[in-house]
């Protein structure tokens, strides 16, 4: 069983324990932050050898700011909801004298001079930052690879994919680095790397968590997320990261306060499951699914079925998913990438310079008609949901491959339209801007994890939560589904990752 399904106090190390469980025995005094960070720290240095999730750190800081936190607690100080808890930082933004390289060899010497907003909230609710998690250059990609500190591999088959982009914070929660790990989704960068190694990944409703660094702010595609072993750690740290902030255009703020309760989420209500109406759909009627996923998929499907109260085969109508998808996309990456490409084009990847070009390849008509459709889109999937509670499908097109391969060029022996088109899956409800949340359920028969996908009505990120909380209890207890963590022994005695042919080329 793994330590997101373990009930209190049975971790024999408490790397291995969730953020809510270590945070109770650090108030009960049954566990010190120092410990904690000690025993993370013990991990990370036994097995990132062989899977190169945590690029970039400073454990002295670590183990510095684990002491003020002990110190605070003997003192009897009023805690912060994730007081002393180590979390990881996804590459993508700032953590105070730490690089913050967005694995573009552009800014491989780059150092934070500030804390990111999200690394602020954390800290401000007590929270310690471990380091920085790997993604993809610009988080363009599936594949967690890039030219500044190379691939990061799959902890359950180091010579497979973690996918991406959050692969570095998927793959630091599964080996037990830190319990929580911060994420940011666009196609399914936070949700498709929980998937490949068996972890939880949250993408919210535009504006739950806001940001500040939109290259065009009123284009929802991208959001930041929780990423943790568990529902309820996810939610946790969700009821930290959902602040009021007008920066981001699509956080409503009125009178200091957001519609949705944070705090909330720290505390998910029980839901019945049987009075549920869920759609069941294995590839949403356009996504190029791979046999042996849509086989793992009717095995949960079956085991979960009794368990609600009106389950059917069903999905929204996703016409021109695919097109209104890529060409939003393009116009981000030309928005932000553009001049990179023209100044720099031998330090640009393959990724983002594709996504440029196809984006240049659009003309304003092309725009406005995938705005158009993706209008008629978000319509559609409201009429759908006024049927149904939840969606639930796969989390990813495919099993996990091998990590040399930097996206999939055909998926059961047919081309692929894109490098990310094999995304499908996640990308099908970022167009509609559903929240959504993959969680582990048992493993495909390649002996791969399996990610499990639900979607839920928008804004109703709470009820997405407490669905998916509830499922996971129950998968728990499913011998054939219930998931379990990567083989640690076996990490330690690999290889170095870096000595791998292909490391750092892409």
């Amino acid at each position: 069983m793994s330590a997101a399904a373990r009930p209190l106090s049975t971790a024999t190390d408490p790397a291995d324990l969730g953020a809510v469980e270590a945070r109770q025995m650090m108030v009960r005094r049954q566990l010190s932050a120092a410990e904690l960070a000690q025993a993370c720290i013990r991990r990370v240095e036994a097995v990132d050898h062989a899977v190169n999730a945590l690029v970039a750190r400073d454990f002295d800081a670590v183990l510095k700011d684990a002491k003020v936190a002990d110190e605070a607690l003997a003192r009897g100080d009023v805690l912060g909801p994730l007081h002393g808890l180590p979390f990881g930082v996804k590459d993508m933004i700032d953590v105070k004298g730490l690089p913050t390289t967005f694995g573009s060899e552009l800014f491989a010497k780059n150092i934070a001079a500030k804390d990111d907003a999200i690394v602020a909230a954390m800290r401000a609710a007590g929270a310690i930052p471990l380091g920085k998690t790997n993604n993809p250059e610009w988080s363009a990609g599936g594949n967690t690879r890039n030219r500044v500190y190379g691939v990061t591999a799959n902890p359950h088959d180091v010579t497979r994919s973690c996918a991406g982009s959050s692969g570095g914070s998927a793959v630091a929660l599964a080996c037990g680095y830190a319990p929580l790990t911060t994420g940011s989704d666009t196609g399914g960068s936070l949700r498709n790397p929980a998937a490949f190694c068996g972890t939880v990944g949250f993408r919210p409703s535009p504006g739950v968590v806001p940001g500040d660094t939109r290259s065009i702010g009123l284009i929802p595609m991208s959001t930041s997320g929780p990423m943790a072993r568990s529902v309820t750690d996810a939610g946790l740290m969700l009821s930290i990261l959902a602040r009021a902030d007008r920066k981001d255009p699509y956080t409503t703020v009125i009178n200091g306060r957001t519609p949705w309760d944070a705090q909330s989420f720290a505390a998910l209500p029980r839901r019945d499951l049987s009075s549920l109406k869920v759609a069941i759909t294995e590839d949403y009627g356009f996504a190029p699914v791979e046999g042996l996923v849509r086989d793992h998929f009717r095995k949960a499907v079956k085991a979960l079925l009794p368990l609600f109260g009106r389950a059917d085969e069903a999905t929204p109508d996703c016409a021109h998913a695919d097109r209104i998808f890529s060409v939003l996309r393009g116009v981000l990456f030309v928005s932000t990438h553009g001049k990179r490409v023209d100044e720099f084009p031998d330090l640009v990847g393959p990724n983002v310079t594709e996504n440029v070009r196809e984006g240049r390849s659009f003309s304003g008509e092309d725009v406005a008609t995938a705005l158009t459709q993706q209008g008629a889109y978000y319509q559609r999937w409201q009429a759908f949901f006024e049927d149904w509670d939840v969606l639930i499908s796969p989390a990813v097109c495919i099993s996990p491959r091998d990590w040399h391969e930097l996206y999939p060029t055909e998926i059961d022996g047919k081309p692929t339209l894109s490098y990310y088109h094999w995304l499908a899956m996640a990308y099908a409800s970022t167009i509609a801007g559903h929240p959504s949340i993959t969680i582990p359920c048992g493993f495909d028969s390649n002996g791969m994890p399996f990610g499990l996908q639900i979607v839920g009505k928008r804004h109703d990120d709470l009820g997405v939560l407490a669905v998916a909380a509830e499922l996971e209890a129950v998968i728990a207890g499913i011998p054939d589904l219930v998931p379990h963590g990567p083989d640690l022994a076996a990490l330690k005695a690999a290889p170095r990752l870096s000595e791998a042919d292909g490391f750092l080329s892409l």
